[in-house]
């Protein structure tokens, strides 16, 4: 391609001499110009108010078609969902109905939700100018919300709300809906709720999205508002059913619309001719990149380039740089991970032209405003239909020609464009999946929504099987706990918002450099994949290696160095199969559905040549596993195609392994995701199966739903794989085929061979998949061991009312969710033994007068007593008549106590003639606490449970034994013996005690107080 500096020919020219260049034009695999369009424009059904119909003909625009009927359905209260291109107006839609709804009811407020900061800031910038012409004193207010307003600004915006507040998930997650007392007068008014780039809102985010939006309709409900829901999407091929999803429409916890959003998806926007280029290199990808780059730069067009990777993002940006002369200052990077206000500089830079390329992730694929592009390089397939054209529209949005350049890397999905382009453009684009019912993280909204509003135990939002198994999990760590009448849940933290991370599944890390400068962040999910100790991580062009991983304090170090490799990590995997959905025969095979749970363990990591990617060493890792349940798919083998793999010679392993990564790296071809969205495992024999599986799995907790849609394409998906692995010309396999860039065996053992005869025994015709459907009986998952929380927290893994797990249990709580109102197994009332004690002693000297609370054994006894249930009768002891004491201790079959195991046993121990920790013990306090992880006082217990408080309190008992009123001790002793007796039979019969939590509310406290063994 010609490189001379300083011309300024268009980007014909520049197309023309990519195609004629000696050097790239052979590299080209497809050209084609998309002509233009010319604009579609539609009237209203009603006429706009006066001052909206003046602001529009002031400003000289006519509504698009689209635009003319989505406003027309938002303006008769309905949801709707606009799925067209990139600069195709859709910042009216939302507009000019909320101007209209102001005109008529100034008391109305319309929240606008933007994934990005910046996107935030450059619609508030359109709002206001929209109505600046306008009297002030009819004008509607504008206000941003974010994490970068002031605390003075804040509480201006709660006391007196702006007619529209534009935020973001994080500030309505964390600043809103925790506080919405302060926000009465906004959510009162709440008449729509716009959410932008919806399309971004899929996988975990889409998830956590779909929850905020429940809590968000709930209190919105609760202040008596039921807003219009707005979203807009680039084009996927299923916006009604995203939509859907993330409001949660008709599914009564949602937004509550009677029926799913109107759909929006002909545009009558203009647009320019755009040539599309798909280009396979002989070079490097990045190599490429850069050469187009140049040519770019040389003839002034403004350009961007995406990568898919950080890294890529780093080193191509730092390439161009050194090798581009005079536009070295004019290039930068840009990409998730750096600071906001390195961020703002770029774009702004970019937006005023100081900038003539940028390089970067998906970061600035949604539609920031920084100013008119002409070419889009991409290096590497997005992975998407609808990531390609998104990316692509942010050139020619001022109807100029424009160039979109695909430069396809060694990626399965890179090299099946590559051959097939006529297959990108006949494609519908891909279907974005989101997971509402993603139980790990409806957990923990569930408990946001509690601590927010007390849920109701009949509350529509608690019915589903996921939400019943949600509150038993959280009932089981006591992150929810029920009213004293039973009719609600409280969430037992105040504010549990602050532990829930939006965009990941997990903890939050800070990346910190040798002076303690954040640098970067990653999800604790993936903090050790990416960011494990020894791993190479880059930022703005600057080489760390991580030091140390920091759980603890969520940190991870990074010291700043030079170095000529990269690291990928290696591990092991395992699969256990917790719950079968769906089955379906595929001719000789058998394809499955349902839950899964995946093991991982990273055992060590590579060290490779930045050169050549030569294998330098391995290094051992010692990183803890990572246990999480998730939704998947597999395909059940027969052990005949094993059988007969196996005598043509062919690696049985290597061939299931290379199937598995052929699969993987084609999913994206059915749903929105990458195939990083993605986990596998092969398995010869899988041991519940007792057959070889290939597994294909949602890569984060819970599940995002990816493999639940996939499934029902599963024959296509095999046929698909067959096709693009039996094109790749390579002979042995390659990471066109089957290697997998993120493999955690190094791609080994793998048969390219193996897995086309495989594929084509799996696709032939024959009834053993019949067989297997009618037959295969799969044996229960083994118990869980270990379980690393994705919060970063260690729980233990108890079962959800305390007691010893019942076969069938959760199956029959499922079934018949109205068994137990409270959402947990119906408790049964136990008695207590035979022969019983409850005891307690006060003593002589306080903990300030023996020198600590350690010292209790020097603390002497006033008086003991102990109720003995054979006797039924209490019995007092002094100091020296505690032989008496031990014996009856002695022949109990349980000694019952409160905060015994700690004082009690310690006090007495001087005295006993045998360690009394080897009684037959329930200490009361004990089981709340391990219920709780805090400790309640026997009088709050008292009080709330029984309507007794305690008589008197220890001091005064001490107080008591100086002045030598020992009646009053021993009457004060008897009542907290009859308390924790009472008690004590109280959880029996109810399975739980009550107690005041520190709002004064009277909650339950479920404890288990039968012996144990």
């Amino acid at each position: 391609m010609n490189s001379e500096a300083g011309s300024s020919t268009g980007v014909g020219e520049y197309i023309a001499a990519l195609l004629a260049s000696a050097r790239l034009g052979n590299q080209v695999t497809h050209h084609r110009l998309l002509p233009g369009a010319e604009p579609v424009f539609a009237p209203n059904r009603l006429p706009w108010p006066r001052a909206v119909g003046k602001l529009l003909e002031e400003r000289g625009v006519r509504l698009y078609s689209h635009q003319a009927l989505a406003t027309d359905h938002i303006r008769a209260g309905h949801a709707v969902v606009v799925a067209t291109p990139t600069a195709s107006g859709k910042s009216l839609i939302y507009n000019l109905p909320v101007l209209e709804r102001h005109l008529h009811d100034p008391d109305a407020r319309a929240l606008y939700l933007f994934p990005l900061k910046a996107l935030a800031q450059d619609q508030l910038a359109a709002f206001s100018a929209l109505t600046a012409a306008w009297p002030e004193a009819a004008r509607p207010t504008a206000a941003l919300y974010d994490g970068d307003t002031s605390d003075h600004f804040r509480r201006k915006i709660r006391r007196d709300p702006p007619t529209v507040l534009v935020s973001n998930p994080e500030m309505l997650h964390l600043g809103i809906l925790p506080h919405h007392e302060q926000w009465a007068a906004f959510l009162a008014g709440l008449s729509f709720v716009v959410v932008d780039e919806a399309h971004t809102y899929r996988g975990v985010f889409g998830a956590h999205m779909a929850q905020v939006f429940r809590r968000l309709h709930r209190l919105a409900g609760r202040y008596g508002a039921r807003p219009t829901y707005v979203l807009c999407t680039a084009t996927v091929g299923n916006p009604g059913e995203l939509a859907a999803g993330l409001i949660g429409a008709g599914d009564g916890a949602g937004a509550g619309a009677a029926v799913a959003p109107v759909v929006i998806d002909q545009s009558g926007a203009p647009r320019g001719p755009r040539h599309f280029v798909f280009l396979n290199p002989e070079q490097s990808p990045a190599t490429a990149a850069i050469d187009l780059l140049k040519a770019a730069l040389a003839r002034n067009l403004r350009t961007i380039v995406y990568c898919r990777s950080r890294r890529m993002t780093e080193l191509v940006s730092l390439w161009a740089g050194s090798q581009s002369g005079p536009y070295k200052e004019r290039i930068s990077a840009y990409r998730a991970g750096f600071l906001p206000e390195e961020r703002r500089a770029v774009e702004a830079r970019m937006a005023s032209g100081e900038l003539l390329a940028v390089v970067s992730t998906s970061a600035l694929e949604l539609g920031i405003d920084i100013g008119g592009l002409d070419v889009c390089i991409l290096v590497g397939y997005p992975g998407t239909v609808m990531a390609t054209l998104q990316r692509g529209g942010r050139v020619g949005r001022a109807r100029q020609e424009s160039a979109v350049i695909v430069v396809a890397g060694e990626d399965a999905l890179d090299q099946y464009f590559a051959r097939n382009p006529e297959d990108f453009f006949s494609r519908a684009p891909e279907k974005a999946v989101v997971n509402p019912d993603n139980e790990v993280i409806l957990a923990r909204h569930l408990e946001c929504a509690a601590a927010e509003l007390p849920l109701a135990t009949d509350e529509p939002w608690l019915q589903s099987t996921g939400a019943r198994r949600a509150v038993r999990e959280l009932c089981a760590k006591s992150l929810l706990l029920q009213s004293a009448d039973g009719a609600q849940w409280l969430a037992a933290r105040k504010r549990p918002q602050r532990l829930v991370d939006l965009r990941g599944t997990g903890q939050s890390y800070s990346i910190e450099d040798q002076d303690g400068a954040v640098i970067g962040s990653v999800d604790g999910f993936r903090a050790w994949r990416e960011t494990h100790p020894g791993a190479v991580y880059l930022h703005r062009g600057r080489t760390y290696v991580i030091e140390e991983v920091d759980p603890g304090r969520a940190r991870i170090l990074a010291k700043e160095a030079r170095v000529s490799w990269f690291t990928r990590t290696r591990g092991q995997k395992s699969t256990d199969i917790l719950e079968e959905t769906e089955r379906r025969a595929l001719g000789r095979a058998l394809v499955c559905r349902g839950r899964l749970r995946i093991t991982e363990r990273i055992t060590g990591y590579e060290k490779r040549s930045t050169s050549g990617n030569r294998l330098l060493t391995i290094v051992p890792l010692d990183a803890p596993p990572q246990v999480f349940e998730t939704e998947g798919l597999w395909y059940v083998i027969p052990d005949g195609i094993r059988a007969g793999l196996e005598e043509r010679f062919l690696h049985f392993m290597g061939s299931i392994h290379a199937l598995e990564h052929a699969v993987i790296g084609l999913l994206p071809l059915q749903v929105m995701a990458d195939r990083n969205d993605f986990g596998g495992i092969s398995i010869p024999l899988h041991p519940q199966v007792g057959l070889p599986c290939v597994f294909v799995y949602d890569g984060l907790p819970g599940g995002a739903g990816l493999t639940r849609q996939a499934f029902a394409n599963a024959r296509d998906l095999l046929e698909a794989t067959r096709r693009a692995v039996g094109a790749c010309p390579c002979e042995d396999g390659c990471p066109s085929c089957v290697h997998s860039p993120k493999c955690g065996s190094g791609n080994r053992p793998i048969s390219k061979q193996g897995a086309l005869a495989l594929l084509d025994e799996l696709l032939a015709p024959g009834n053993e998949g019949e067989t297997l459907f009618r037959e295969l009986r799969v044996s229960p998952a083994p118990e869980r061991l270990e379980v690393q929380e994705m919060r970063g927290e260690d729980q233990k893994d108890v079962p959800a009312d305390g007691c010893p797990p019942q076969p069938g249990r959760e199956e029959y709580m499922d079934k018949n969710p109205t068994a137990a109102p409270d959402g947990l197994t119906a408790h049964v009332p136990t008695p207590p033994p035979r022969h019983y004690v409850v005891f307690d002693v006060e003593t002589r000297r306080s903990a300030a007068e023996v020198g600590g609370w350690h010292k209790a054994g020097q603390m002497g006894v006033s008086v003991a007593v102990l109720y003995d249930s054979l006797a039924d009768d209490y019995f007092s002891y002094s100091q020296d008549e505690l032989p008496a004491l031990f014996e009856r201790l002695r022949a109990a079959d349980l000694v019952v106590g409160f905060n015994s195991l700690r004082f009690d046993y310690a006090v007495l121990a001087p005295f006993a003639p045998y360690e009394l920790r080897g009684l037959p013990g329930l200490d009361l306090l004990q089981r709340v606490q391990e219920r709780l992880n805090y400790r309640i006082s026997l009088n709050n217990l008292g009080q709330a449970s029984l309507g007794e408080p305690k008589s008197a309190d220890g001091l005064q008992a001490l107080q008591w034994w100086k002045e030598g009123r020992y009646e009053e001790i021993a009457a004060y002793c008897r009542k907290d013996v009859d308390l924790t007796h009472r008690l004590y039979l109280f959880g029996l019969r109810e399975g739980y005690l009550l107690f005041s939590n520190k709002a004064g509310q009277r909650v339950r406290v479920p404890v288990d107080f039968r012996k144990r063994p």
